[in-house]
């Protein structure tokens, strides 16, 4: 999300940035540049008139001029504004009510509004430690409500049944009344959707607002429909008292015109983006650590965040373990290390939250792409144990049957076995003070007003 707008403002805003002096005329062209950036990101253009005029009015105040780094300033007040745009903070959902807090999620059709109850439903479980309730009011497409009853076995949470026979009033308040009899802490209700806004589908909706009266209504819309999915918003929420909205297929958008679109259009927050098809690709949505990724400066917080829950804790230690007592890394622990990144979303998804990394030639992207740590894993596969164990038993004829059963070339192998060698020299450096040498090492690496204190030095 957002490598166009990312790579456009980089080029603009280095170019400012060693300024020793910021007169209206260079400000001038930069706002124009930043202006088209946006617009091509198909950032509505209220929002885009509206940002530029706050910017312009900031860096051509007392702000820059006095400032020893006016380069850096005029940067600092983009960034203001993008999490000024966005919502200065990440707004949580309000669940503070008497059990269950129903929760009714509205949308278009094809949006992405029955994964987003399934996903929502496994992040309430897992990180709010609440027990929840699934229901589908759908009676129009039956393959919905088999759907939810699908995402609900798989997310651990119960689905309580329907049919396309009742009517969707009926179906919630049953929910309601049997929520509240089994102690369920939240209540999602998934609604049907329609291919475009009409009265009678808005009149229904309200209606169900009216009778269940849900502590959050969130309006759930694909991020890939740029602007459009803001004026979408905007139309529910003159229908609807809506709380928040969820942005969906987030990943599949690299233009990112409707992050920047939704809150100031509709007045109301973005409490969430879907950024894939795993169940567990829903993340709080943060202004101010997406505006930092815009400007190429990174994301590490929720780096930091994705690796507490999904790095496998134990494999971990025991190979830190292993490493300090000398025992060596093996090609078994390189494949583990492989599959630890993919559980974190890829090797992109986590240089895309590096600071500089947004700034990466394409060349660059490109060797460092998921395909090649797939081609690597299918390599390691094609070993024996003796082989993972003891890679220096890989000669000629090993390394065929391996090319072979890999469905790769002899030089593909050659190229793991070099990395693998590279990444074994490194675990040696760590096995002995070199691990905090390392992370001192990566403190200096920090944006200004990033996390500077990750790393405290030992």
């Amino acid at each position: 999300m957002f490598e166009n707008l990312t790579e456009r403002l980089g080029k603009t805003l280095k170019d400012i940035s060693g300024r020793g002096r910021l007169s209206e005329d260079n400000i001038k062209d930069t706002l124009r540049e930043v202006r088209m950036a946006l617009l091509e990101a198909d950032v509505a253009l209220p929002v885009v008139k509206s940002f530029i005029t706050q910017v312009k009015d900031r860096a051509v105040g007392t702000e820059v001029s006095k400032s020893l780094n006016p380069g850096q300033v005029f940067i600092k007040i983009v960034q203001a504004e993008l999490e000024s745009v966005m919502g200065q903070a990440n707004e949580g959902l309000d669940l503070a009510a008497q059990p269950p807090a129903v929760v009714l999620m509205a949308g278009l059709q094809g949006a992405g509004k029955t994964t987003s109850v399934g996903k929502l439903a496994l992040y309430l479980t897992q990180r709010e430690k609440k027990k929840v309730l699934v229901v589908s009011a759908d009676v129009y497409r039956p393959a919905a409500i088999k759907q939810l009853e699908t995402l609900a076995t798989e997310v651990g949470v119960e689905c309580f049944p329907s049919t396309i026979e009742q009517k969707p009033i009926d179906i919630v308040n049953s929910a309601v009344d049997y929520a509240r009899k089994q102690f369920f802490d939240v209540l999602l209700v998934d609604t049907a959707g329609r291919l475009h806004i009409d009265a009678e589908m808005m009149g229904e909706i309200q209606a169900l607002h009216q009778a269940v009266k849900p502590v959050e209504t969130l309006f759930v819309v694909d991020a890939m429909t740029g602007q459009d999915a803001a004026n979408t918003a905007k139309a529910f929420n003159e229908a609807l008292p809506l709380t928040g909205v969820i942005l969906t297929k987030t990943d599949g958008d690299a233009r990112g015109g409707a992050a920047l679109s939704v809150r100031h259009i509709t007045g109301k927050p973005i409490k969430f983006l879907g950024m894939g098809e795993k169940v567990d690709a829903l993340e709080p949505f943060h202004p101010e650590r997406v505006a930092s990724r815009i400007l190429g400066m990174g994301d590490v917080l929720s780096l930091i965040e994705e690796v507490e829950r999904k790095v496998d804790k134990d494999k971990a230690q025991r190979l830190a373990k292993k490493v300090q007592k000398g025992k060596g890394f093996d090609l078994q622990d390189f494949k583990e290390q492989l599959e630890q990144m993919r559980n974190m979303g890829g090797m992109m998804s986590m240089m895309d939250k590096l600071p500089g990394m947004g700034n990466m030639t394409a060349q660059v992207k490109d060797k460092a792409n998921d395909k090649s740590f797939n081609q690597m894993e299918a390599i390691i596969n094609s070993m024996t144990p003796l082989e993972r164990s003891k890679p220096d038993t890989i000669k000629g004829s090993r390394k065929r049957r391996i090319a072979m059963g890999s469905g790769t070339q002899i030089q593909d192998v050659n190229r793991l076995l070099k990395q693998f060698t590279q990444m074994q020299k490194m675990m040696k450096k760590m096995s002995g003070g070199g691990m905090k040498k390392m992370m001192r090492n990566m403190k200096g690496m920090m944006p200004p007003g990033g996390p500077g204190g990750m790393f405290p030095p030992r």
